[in-house]
């Protein structure tokens, strides 16, 4: 059996970081993932964002507190859990998903903490966390390389517009 999500978005708040009374680590953020929806009749664009709950547990939870703030970009990998409990009588359901995996994305200086580092003019930046079975992290830093300039593409002859109406989709 299977149980994977894979989100990349965007944290709705600062991540929510508590320590349990065994002295375990626990982070509960929200990430917003927004998918474009075309619709060729009206000729326009649409946006649906949905909130996704993460829960991340000891050197995810950390490495949450540490990096991640309103607005970073994150990549998540983990399982879905669903949870049900009541309260005043009345039955509450939620579905969140448990990280495996984090990957903090976009720029240093959108991450990092007062006082962190500086990200150089160039490029971005990816940092990986994963949640190993038994505690701690690992981090991986991967720096891209400069993109080559482009070479100067040939110019192709002209070729004559065809009429979309002639299209077999």
């Amino acid at each position: 059996m299977i149980n994977k999500v894979i989100l990349l978005g965007n944290v709705g708040q600062d991540p929510e970081v508590r320590t349990l009374e065994t002295g375990v680590k626990v982070a509960r953020l929200r990430l917003a993932t927004t998918e474009r929806i075309f619709n060729r009749q009206t000729n326009e664009t649409t946006e649906h964002t949905e909130w996704h709950t993460i829960t991340l547990w000891r050197g995810l939870a950390e490495v949450a507190d540490k990096y991640v703030r309103k607005g970073s970009q994150i990549y998540v990998e983990g399982r879905l859990r669903s949870r049900e409990w009541e309260k005043d009588g009345a039955r509450h359901y939620a579905v969140e998903v448990v990280a495996d995996d984090m990957k903090l994305l976009g720029r240093r200086q959108d991450s990092a903490p007062q006082g962190g580092y500086q990200q150089p003019a160039q490029g971005g930046y990816q940092q990986q966390y994963q949640q190993p079975a038994q505690g701690g992290y690992q981090q991986q830093y991967q720096q891209p390389a400069p993109a080559p300039a482009p070479a100067p593409m040939p110019q192709a002859p002209a070729i004559p517009a065809e009429d979309p109406d002639d299209l077999p989709f």
